[in-house]
């Protein structure tokens, strides 16, 4: 959302858009109900692996090489568990973030450099 992936190009848009929409919402929604919006970064998933095994098909290399520069670029120096976003989730969805409304919160080990 705050930066474009290369050769993404439809997907940043979209992204942009319901990050816009969501702080439209935030906005225009009565007291009480709330919208944000979760950023993840690289988490340990199926659809990773996927990316991971096109990656080193496309690049010749290894997918443990591919791994390790998506590694790289992740200052917590790893790839999320599933567990890590869901927490965030659950937080969101409780009654003690009922003060938190229209934000885009990443979950990305710091990958973002967007402030």
């Amino acid at each position: 959302v705050r930066e474009p992936l290369p050769n993404l190009g439809v997907s940043n848009t979209i992204r942009g858009a319901t990050a816009a929409w969501a702080k439209t919402l935030a906005k225009e929604l009565p007291p009480g109900i709330t919208i944000n919006n979760v950023l993840p970064g690289a988490t340990a998933t199926e659809r990773l692996e996927a990316i991971e095994l096109a990656l080193a098909e496309k690049s010749g290399r290894s997918v443990e090489s591919v791994k390790a520069d998506m590694v790289r670029m992740i200052p917590e120096g790893r790839v999320a568990d599933p567990v890590e976003t869901a927490a965030l989730i659950a937080f969101l969805a409780s009654p003690e973030a009922a003060y938190v409304r229209g934000q885009s919160i990443a979950v990305d080990g710091g990958r973002m450099n967007a402030i």
